[in-house]
């Protein structure tokens, strides 16, 4: 048996906070365009295949979804949407849950930002810096947090290094420009072995964007009939100029004001790694500012009763932009157990202090500030015919706060402990998995004088069974139990940046659910297919919803509790249709539905429900070159709750190509994309800014990835 050097396993304890930290490395392939098979990295067992239902997003495929932000990187993946608040602001939406229902990971652990609190908040992980991404769903993610009942998205980077460089030294990087934003961005990064044993790592990025360009007209047509009518109003009053201005918004095409964005990022490591396990260090900045556009039409309110040419002050309101920054630690060490009943000792952690600023125009308005600590211990067992799992404990601290005029939500602090186990027994083609987990959170404001205390316990129970030779069947249930956020609870107040007057619930009971999920999956060597089924009953299911009053003239959004259901699907299939001249031709279709309605009485549908999509694609895959061509249709979305506007569906053409230039290696890749090929206007439902912030119009976009 090996172990790390005395010293070291000191040191690793001393320092194990809760933590976490995967079963086991990606693929590590210092290959760009591995044609390897992917190995899932999701935490405690080598894969999720009876709890879980992963997707893995890397390589090529990864660099020509880069996006500002990484819930509009991974749009494309099934049973994924996207918040787009803005391009600076956009938070994955997994099968119709977002915000509190959603874990943004990095390597296992939480962003520790406010992305989750807010729509307009981004989450402080540049995609540039990313090698890897994996989405996972189902009730096994219940381990990553009752947060995660939605799902979690995992991303991995290289910051602490997981292995010493063959040839001690190993360079990343990435770059392009894309037209529809005059989106340009670079990220590079740099492993070198300084001992046989001690990796250091050094990376950064940049990326600059202008205003984001629309296909069709800027606002929705609900919207412009809006506009159109108060320009009427205005002409009728005498006020040509203000007439004039709103007609020329409800007109508006292309360019999407106040969109402009520009982030930067560094970051530096440390690893000791050797046969006896490996520990490692991490500090990481980032800094952002952009744009937060703002709904038309707001600022042109006269007062009922005021003297003919006097105008609220409000008229002509400043641009709100954020400007953000974040300092961040993290930790990870894994020690080498041997063969008794336990494999390894794994501790993940994560320390950040983080900040941003609503301005409006060139004053501040509000601040916000979060500084958080999370982390993770977890012993993995080995594998004693064919019983494997693993069990830990987890702990998260949170001091939030926000100063200013319209600070919607008072300070507020949050922690959280858990324990948690994952088991697995595999016997022949029978797969049984049990996982469980216990919460207590804490959550108070003490400028109020509340303190609320939950304690919470999850679990799931799930079976595959193996009909055939790569045909596998899959059943789970799980109940799933969730504590208020505090800004469910403490919300009482205006923000600017959302454009919506925020109203909690002090008095809000603990949210839970029942849930089964039903699978199929097929892989061959020729065909691929996947079909999954979900549906959760809710009890005290937690949602914000406008109550058509107004507040500092502005709409009031409420945190309500009633029962609920969600259910819907995901289906995936690919298969090789055809080869000739070096290419494979291998055609592939997702889709993805996800209903939603609240009970109890209330008998609406959920706000912000992602619509039927269908996505298809033909590709020509070769050594050297691979060609893509795809079709996304989404449908109308009418099923919406009470003061939404219902979205019109869209259907998006892209193509691109890859192009690997070096006859003798794969480890440089151009990719030539077309996004929207027809300039159709589009718009995501899950978006709070839909009616005036629409998807990119046509985009041309270049990219070059590398790798030596």
């Amino acid at each position: 048996m090996h172990m790390l050097p005395s010293a070291t396993v000191t040191l690793a304890l001393l320092l194990a906070a809760p933590a976490y930290a995967q079963d086991r490395a990606p693929t590590g392939n210092d290959d760009v365009h591995t044609g390897e098979p992917i190995i899932v990295t999701a935490p405690y067992v080598r894969s999720l295949d009876i709890l879980g239902n992963v997707s893995v997003l890397e390589g090529d495929e990864l660099a020509r979804d880069l996006r500002g932000q990484i819930g509009d990187s991974l749009t494309r993946q099934p049973g994924v949407s996207a918040t787009s608040f803005a391009p600076g602001a956009s938070r994955p939406v997994l099968r119709g849950f977002s915000g509190e229902r959603v874990r943004v990971l990095t390597d296992g652990i939480g962003s520790i930002d406010v992305s989750n609190t807010s729509a307009d908040h981004a989450v402080t992980i540049d995609p540039l810096t990313v090698e890897r991404v994996e989405i996972l769903r189902g009730p096994a993610v219940l381990l990553f947090g009752s947060q995660a009942i939605g799902g979690a998205v995992n991303l991995f980077d290289r910051r602490i290094p997981r292995k010493v460089p063959a040839d001690h030294v190993h360079f990343d990087a990435i770059g392009g420009f894309a037209t529809a934003a005059d989106d340009g961005n670079v990220g590079a990064s740099v492993d070198v072995a300084l001992t046989p044993q001690i990796v250091a790592h050094l990376d950064g990025s940049w990326r600059k964007t202008g205003n984001l360009r629309s296909g069709g007209f800027v606002l929705a047509p609900g919207l412009r009939s809006e506009l159109l009518d108060l320009a009427e109003e205005e002409a009728e009053e005498g006020h040509a100029d203000e007439a004039a201005e709103l007609t020329e918004q409800a007109n508006a095409r292309g360019k999407i004001a106040n969109t402009a964005s520009e982030t930067w990022t560094a970051a530096g490591g440390l690893s000791l790694i050797n046969e006896g396990g490996q520990l490692g260090v991490s500090v990481s900045y980032y800094d952002s500012k952009y744009g937060v556009p703002s709904r038309p039409g707001t600022e042109h309110h006269h007062e009922e009763g005021e003297e003919e040419g006097e105008e609220e002050e409000g008229h002509g309101e400043e641009a709100v932009t954020i400007g953000l920054k974040q300092w961040r630690a993290d930790l990870r060490g894994e020690v080498e157990l041997g063969d008794g009943l336990f494999d390894k000792l794994r501790i993940r952690a994560g320390f950040a202090d983080y900040e941003h600023t609503e301005f409006e125009g060139d004053e501040v308005g509000t601040v916000f500030t979060n500084q958080g600590v999370e982390g993770r211990l977890e012993l993995a067992q080995n594998d004693r015919g064919g019983w494997r799992g693993a069990s830990g404990v987890q702990y998260s601290h949170r001091d939030f706060d926000a100063v200013g005029a319209e600070a919607f939500v008072p300070r507020n602090l949050t922690d959280q402990f858990a324990v948690f186990t994952l088991q697995e027994l595999t016997a022949g083609p029978l797969g049984l998995e049990g996982a469980a987990r216990f919460e207590t959170t804490s959550v108070r404001a003490p400028s109020l004088g509340v303190e609320r205390r939950f304690n919470a316990f999850s679990g799931a129970l799930g079976a595959t069974y193996d009909i055939a030779e790569g045909a596998k069947i899959g059943a789970s249930v799980a109940r799933a139990v969730r504590a208020p956020s505090a800004e469910e609870l403490f919300s009482n107040g205006p923000h600017i940046a959302t454009q919506a007057f925020e109203v909690g619930d002090p008095d809000l009971r603990r949210e839970a659910s029942w849930g089964v999920e039903a699978s199929v999956k097929y892989r061959s060597d020729a065909f691929n297919v996947a079909l999954t089924g979900y549906a959760n009953w809710f009890d005290d299911f937690i949602y914000s919803a406008a109550t058509g009053d107004e507040e500092d003239e502005l709409p009031v959004f409420q945190y309500f509790q009633n029962d609920a259901r969600v259910w819907g699907f995901e289906a995936e299939a690919s298969a090789r249709l055809a080869q000739f001249g070096g290419f494979n031709i291998v055609g592939d279709v997702t889709a993805d539905m996800t209903r939603a309605k609240i009970r109890g009485g209330v008998n609406q549908h959920v706000p912000r429900i992602p619509p039927l999509r269908v996505l298809g694609g033909l590709e020509a895959q070769g050594e050297r070159l691979d060609a893509r061509v795809e079709v996304e249709w989404t449908d109308d979305q009418t099923r919406i709750a009470e003061f939404e506007t219902p979205t019109k569906g869209f259907t998006l053409v892209n193509a691109s190509i890859s192009w690997r230039p070096l006859p003798a290696a794969k480890n440089l890749t151009l990719t030539l994309a077309a996004n929207n090929i027809f300039d159709v206007e589009a718009r995501r439902h899950a978006s709070f800014t839909k009616d005036y912030v629409p998807l990119a119009g046509r985009d041309f976009r270049l990219t070059a990835r590398a790798s030596f």
